[in-house]
Parts: C-alpha cells; structure tokens; sequence
C-alpha cells in the first residue's frame, strides 16, 4: 500500500508541476501580446521594446521548461550511469589496496 501511496503522491506533485508551468506560458503569451499592442499603438513599432521583456522573461520560461520536463542537455542518464559505474570502481579499487 505504501508503494502505491509514493506513486499517487509523486503524479501528483508531477501534475501541480506541469499545471504550474502552463499557467505561467499562458501568462507568458498573454501579457507579451498585450506588452505587443501597447508598443504598436504609443509608436507603431518605431522601436520594438517589448521584445526586451518577451525576451528576458522568455529565457525563465526556457528554463522552466527544461525543469519540468526533465530535460537536461548536460547531464543526461547516460552520464549519470557513467559516473556512477566510475565511483564503484574507484571504490572497488580502493577496498583492496
């Protein structure tokens, strides 16, 4: 029972992550069209301001994404097998010295 009580509660935390972080993409898309309008009415784009928040806001959305989705470019499985495989040997090695 206690396993299944673990699987509920991890899908659980797993879907408050991922309602959470579509929230903020669609808050993200929201308030930049908004920012977007804004700049077009007060000077037609004259100088596209806007692009500075979607922008900066857009790299926290980028990162946010790679969280949730559990991507990761550097550290993948296949480097977290490799080092594990690498500190059991090291420690084999050191047990019989």
């Amino acid at each position: 029972m206690e396993n299944s009580q673990d699987s509920y509660s991890n899908a659980k935390k797993r879907v408050e992550e991922l309602r959470e972080f579509y929230t903020h993409l669609f808050s993200f898309v929201i308030i930049n069209l908004f920012l977007a309008g804004l700049n077009y009415y007060t000077n037609k784009w004259a100088y596209p301001w806007f692009l500075w928040v979607t922008f900066g806001w857009g790299i926290g959305m980028l990162f946010s994404a790679l969280k949730v989705f559990r991507i990761n470019p550097f550290y993948n499985k296949e480097w977290e097998e490799r080092k594990i495989r690498e500190y059991m040997e090291k420690e084999n090695r050191e047990r019989w010295e």
